[in-house]
């Protein structure tokens, strides 16, 4: 399994990290729309659709939509982030209320709706990121990444409080301020490489750490739809490593309500 890993991960990480810093314009959009496209044939396998012809429309939809949207100028709109936001909220109470208010969610019906509000602002929120500047999308790509590390760490040598124990039982309460510990350094170290102001630091910081809770609340979502499901992995596809939406779970919260600040509240606070 770990060679498998190893594998996986040694020509998988070089493709994504050309296609997110070495693409841009229709090449970019089209490269995370992929992504996302992926992210959305497991999330029908989640929502109970599991024949594959039924699922490849899911697809197809999902694409037409894209489509649209890019031709349109939707693809850097704002509304899909606000969605997001909204849908996120619920998530939020779903994820704290499970298994009690489990009826609400578990139609196939409703999480198709679910999926729709997470994974099309992520592809929104990815575009306008780049569009911003590779800085900001590799800052939230590092905060996913040390709030990962840092919770698991943390967690494994100090862990006692679960997190969510019907949810995903390994998470703690001290895993979550072990990654806010470690996006709280990453974030006043781009603070001072970027000359932020205070106001502008101090509003990093906090939107850092609003980030960094949602990033959890997207890991635990997905955790809550596969235990709901009974499966361990979203799929298959990338061998030793489980699905896409196992490697972006966190993303798919993160980078569309980072995208949501930065326009609604960090380069109104200082011009970056």
């Amino acid at each position: 399994m770990l060679k498998q890993r190893i594998i996986t991960a040694a020509w998988l990480a070089p493709l994504v990290l050309v296609g997110l810093f070495g693409l841009d314009g229709g090449a970019y959009a089209l490269f995370t729309a992929l992504i996302v496209l992926l992210g959305t044939w497991e999330w029908a396998n989640l929502a109970g659709v599991t024949r594959s012809a039924q699922r490849t429309l899911l697809v197809a939809a999902m694409a037409g939509l894209m489509l649209v949207m890019w031709l349109l100028g939707g693809a850097t709109a704002i509304w899909p982030l606000w969605l997001a936001a909204a849908g996120w909220l619920l998530n939020l109470y779903w994820v704290t209320r499970y298994p009690v208010a489990g009826q609400q969610w578990q139609s196939t019906a409703r999480r198709l709706a679910m999926g729709l509000w997470v994974l099309l602002p992520c592809w929104v929120g990815f575009n306008i990121l780049r569009d911003s500047g590779s800085v900001w999308l590799l800052f939230v790509l590092l905060l996913v990444w040390c709030a990962d590390i840092g919770a698991y760490f943390v967690g494994r040598n100090w862990g006692r409080r679960k997190l969510a124990p019907h949810v995903s039982p390994g998470k703690s309460w001290e895993g979550v301020l072990g990654g806010l510990a470690t996006t709280t350094i990453l974030a006043l170290l781009f603070a001072l490489s970027l000359s932020l102001n205070m106001a502008g630091s101090l509003t990093l910081i906090v939107v850092t750490a609003v980030v960094t809770l949602t990033s959890v609340l997207g890991d635990l979502l997905e955790s809550m739809l596969k235990r709901h499901r009974n499966i361990k992995d979203s799929s298959q596809l990338l061998p030793g490593h489980g699905g896409v939406l196992d490697r972006i779970d966190s993303l798919t919260a993160a980078i569309p309500l980072f995208a949501l600040f930065y326009i609604e509240v960090l380069v109104r606070v200082q011009p970056l």
